[in-house]
């Protein structure tokens, strides 16, 4: 016999705990299901741990920076304390009673296991069969995944869950995959010392970010020690028991580990999509602007295909919520979605770069204004590598899309996300008073560029 409750979230990464908590709040009754961990990638695997870890890999960097600065100063890495950090003070070791405790405590009901749809406004988790009297709210997340590369699945190699869980930092380490997993951990690790080498099929790093910043992370990278081998094929990947070797045509690498970070697929499979009209095959469930995917049904989070980030999985869960509780609301507006690589320089990124821009036909003009030309960089001084770059419709007035990378690029870029996100005229913006001496004033110098 089925459970009647009046909401089935069926994922809780950071938006399926957020709204499950909401509705319970509101007095909804709400069962939660999940089969790993509640609070999902994020705080056990991705944003929370990783960040710890750079956060330690940043300090080793501005301790070799003191010689000629202020002073002298020597740091000896150790991943003892920042293994003791990620299992003591981010995941418990892995254990989610906090944040299954905070759920319930909130009024849901957390049930273990795997959820599938198995009729409209039904779902089954392992044998118990819940009625949804107001729909299902779906929140399953990604997976690492790994390409078809020969022998790679016979290897014992790394993904992001194992980079996080490692109790000692590899002697040497080869990173597939230049995206943002890749080139922060390759450079943490290059920090604790290891041979650092990323490996990347595309011809350039974080291709989905402006070429500009690509080229400067590589340089940086270059000049840390940190290999990089881009528009490469890898044929075969072996391990020995004792080593892992990459054949990339004529050229053979060899490390301790291998880190796979070349993308994630959605955890869509057996989900029952099809009892609901949507297809099985997709890799992404297409949403209104009120997270609505079918009648009754609801998607958050990275399965929408509209950025897998925490932050955009949490702003939807509160558009889905109000729309589940029949309150009124905006829809969601995507054209300034913030995203941060928490490399040493950051690379952060509003809205569209140049070359998104003009793939949508819009008449654009950019500016660009070096970090270490601002008053600010050239104070900073060593580890000053960056630049701000706008990138202005020209018809509107307004800027589509902007890059920050440097020191604290992800906090500077809040100004330019609210420029993005409200439209607000860029002649308004070079009207205003920027403090100085600041780095956020390299927005002044690239505004008045614009404006030629």
């Amino acid at each position: 016999m089925a459970d009647e409750v009046d909401v089935v979230v069926i994922g809780l990464g950071p938006g399926g705990e957020d709204a499950a908590g909401r509705l319970a709040e509101a007095g909804v009754s709400v069962v939660a299901v999940e089969s790993r961990l509640v609070g999902g990638e994020c705080p056990y695997y991705a944003c929370v741990p990783t960040k710890m870890m750079v956060r330690a890999a940043g300090l080793l960097a501005e301790a070799a920076r003191v010689p000629g600065m202020a002073g002298e100063a020597s740091a000896r890495p150790d991943w003892t304390p920042v293994a003791a950090r990620i299992r003591d003070e981010a995941t418990d070791s892995w254990d989610d009673k906090v944040a299954a405790d905070r759920l319930t405590g909130k009024g849901a009901r957390l049930v273990r296991g795997r959820g599938r749809i198995t009729a409209p406004d039904e779902v089954t988790v392992d044998g118990q069969v819940f009625r949804a009297r107001r729909g299902i709210l779906l929140n399953t997340g990604t997976s690492p995944m790994a390409p078809p590369i020969d022998g790679l699945a016979d290897t014992p190699f790394w993904t992001n869950r194992d980079a996080v869980m490692a109790t000692r930092a590899p002697e040497s380490l080869v990173v597939l995959g230049g995206g943002v997993v890749g080139v922060e951990m390759a450079q943490v690790f290059s920090r604790f010392d290891g041979r650092v080498t990323v490996v990347e099929a595309a011809d350039r790093l974080l291709l989905n970010e402006e070429p500009e910043s690509s080229d400067l992370l590589r340089a940086v990278f270059e000049r840390e020690g940190i290999g990089v081998r881009t528009g490469v094929n890898v044929t075969r990947v072996t391990h020995d028991g004792d080593e892992f070797t990459m054949h990339l045509g004529d050229e053979t690498l060899t490390a301790e580990r291998l880190l796979v970070a070349t993308g994630r697929r959605p955890n869509l499979k057996g989900l029952g999509l099809g009892k609901v009209g949507l297809d099985e095959t997709a890799r992404q469930i297409p949403v209104d602007g009120h997270m609505r995917a079918a009648d009754g049904v609801w998607a958050i989070g990275d399965i929408t295909g509209m950025g897998a980030f925490t932050h955009v999985s949490m702003y939807q869960a509160a558009i889905a919520v109000r729309d589940i509780l029949g309150e009124e609301g905006s829809p969601a507006v995507y054209r300034a979605v913030p995203r941060v690589t928490f490399t040493d320089p950051e690379v952060a990124s509003v809205g569209l770069t140049e070359a998104q821009a003009r793939d949508q036909n819009l008449p654009v003009r950019t500016a660009v204004a070096q970090i270490p030309e601002s008053t600010r960089g050239w104070i900073h001084k060593a580890g000053n590598d960056g630049f701000v770059k706008l990138v202005e419709n020209t018809e509107w007035g307004t800027l589509a899309g902007a890059t920050v990378v440097g020191p604290s690029g992800g906090e500077i870029l809040g100004f330019l996300a609210v420029a993005v996100h409200t439209e607000a005229p860029t002649a308004a913006l070079r009207e205003m008073i920027y403090a100085y001496p600041t780095f956020h004033r390299a927005i002044e110098t690239a505004l008045t560029a614009l404006a030629g």
